[in-house]
């Protein structure tokens, strides 16, 4: 099993910037990807970014694309997402997510273990 607690969340004004972190415990061995999701109230959960811890590719929604950034730690244990160039539609509760899976993948049902989630707001 993988745990996975996310912090970093908070309230910032639109053209902040804010980062989020999820560490991750247990079985970390496991883990081939790690991704960010967020669900907005009354919406599904979308994609944000993934990255492979396999070869380091990374891969980002439309929507995120240039004014955010996901990483990781050297130790493979902590994932990161730099989140700049905030606005108010970015408000959102961020969840990561890791997966066993080889091959990079935006769909939710894909992923094996996900965090508590931390609430991102960005006021106007």
């Amino acid at each position: 099993q993988v745990q996975l607690v996310e912090s970093g969340g908070g309230l910032v004004q639109a053209g902040g910037s804010l980062r989020l972190s999820c560490t991750a415990s247990g079985r970390t061995r496991d883990i081939s990807s790690m991704s960010w999701f967020r669900q907005a109230p009354g919406k599904e959960r979308e994609f944000v970014a993934a990255e492979s811890w396999i070869i380091g590719s990374t891969y980002y929604a439309d929507a995120v694309m240039g004014r955010f950034t996901i990483s990781r730690d050297n130790t493979k244990t902590t994932a990161y997402l730099q989140m700049n160039s905030l606005k108010p539609e970015d408000t959102a509760v961020y969840y990561c997510a890791a997966s066993r899976a080889l091959v990079l993948d935006s769909r939710p049902d894909t992923f094996n273990y996900w965090g508590q989630g931390t609430q991102v707001t960005v006021s106007s």
